[in-house]
């Protein structure tokens, strides 16, 4: 069967491709990107020119808010699993850009899910199963810990905990209406070789290689369930393999064959613990010298608006439902992330 990944040179979506091709047979895989700018451009051009290796991968340059690309993508390529990783990503970016996060996560989300809807009239079977990113972000102000899928999510404190918030209910809107089976992943701070420059693991480095100060949120008193990009790929790997069943409710109408689920390590770090392996990882790797001064470049601030003091993912119904539970160490986690970084920015 076809699979269609969009965001395909992002950071979970080039990944999951890798990892696709590694456990799956399939005609064929599609990913879509628009490429943008919003963080260093070299990063998506690497992982987007190891795609292109796999023979059957199929990439196509564009924006999911294009109705027509995606109509045409679908037409032409008939995906039986669609899996949606394209979004604008990011709580501060949220505040400076609003815009960017209507286009991508609002209307690029619809027109998948209505491509979605019309795929069973347009093609044999139709799409078995959607699958889509969701966030930690949605449990916003939340108060209790360890988060559930079965907490109520209605408290965001960003624009971009309000999209994700957005997704899950258009999804489930549609599973309902159109039968769609469709799973959607609340994914916990990813991180690892090749992320995102505008996560703090990724920024802290490259401030601390150029001399800068870091600023270290709620005075360190912050809790982040951090979560290896191995782990999150396992999760929606195994997750892609088993759509949620249709079935038919007492009054003869269609249940929502849709689910949703935590990644997460369900292990939160405090920031300065986080911080202190870091520079030792660095040390480590020869990345800083032995004899560098992180306490006099580190800046303990205010929470930054949007944030929450701490993550943690409830993770038992993924346990259960697919016997999988992430538990890749922070250590072993920002030590790869070290050694990638040393390589791509300093030796090569």
């Amino acid at each position: 069967m076809n699979i269609l990944v969009t965001g395909a040179a992002g950071f979970i979506g080039a990944n999951l491709i890798k990892e696709i091709f590694r456990r799956f047979d399939c005609p064929a895989v599609v990913g879509i990107d628009n490429m943008n700018d919003y963080y260093d451009p070299r990063l998506k051009e690497a992982r987007l020119e190891e795609l292109l290796s796999y023979e059957d991968f199929i990439f196509i340059k564009g924006n999911i808010a294009d109705k027509e690309l995606i109509d045409r993508v679908f037409n032409q390529y008939e995906p039986q699993i669609v899996v949606n990783m394209a979004a604008q990503a990011g709580v501060r970016y949220s505040i400076i850009n609003p815009d960017a996060y209507i286009e991508a996560n609002l209307i690029g989300f619809y027109n998948i899910l209505e491509a979605c809807r019309h795929s069973y009239e347009r093609y044999q079977g139709g799409v078995n199963h959607l699958v889509f990113a969701s966030s930690s972000s949605v449990y916003g102000a939340n108060k209790k810990v360890p988060y559930s899928t079965d907490d109520k999510v209605d408290n965001p404190v960003s624009l971009y905990a309000a999209t994700k918030m957005s997704n899950e209910l258009m999804a489930r809107a549609y599973s309902k209406l159109y039968d769609i089976p469709t799973t959607g992943l609340r994914f916990f701070t990813v991180y690892g070789p090749a992320g995102r420059p505008d996560m703090a693991y990724f920024e802290f480095t490259d401030k601390l290689l150029k001399g800068e100060k870091i600023q270290i949120f709620n005075y360190g008193n912050c809790q982040r369930d951090f979560t290896y990009i191995d782990d999150i790929v396992e999760g929606v790997a195994r997750v892609m393999q088993k759509a949620p069943q249709r079935s038919v409710g007492e009054d003869g109408l269609p249940l929502p064959p849709y689910a949703i689920y935590n990644i997460g390590n369900s292990s939160p770090e405090n920031l300065l613990d986080f911080v202190a392996i870091l520079q030792e990882e660095l040390v480590r790797a020869e990345v800083l010298p032995a004899d560098y001064d992180f306490e006099s470049h580190k800046e303990l601030v205010p929470m930054q608006p949007g944030d929450v003091p701490v993550t943690f993912a409830d993770t038992s119904a993924l346990e259960r439902d697919f016997g999988f539970k992430p538990s890749t160490s922070l250590r072993k986690g920002l030590r790869a992330f070290v050694e990638w970084y040393k390589d791509f920015y300093l030796e090569k």
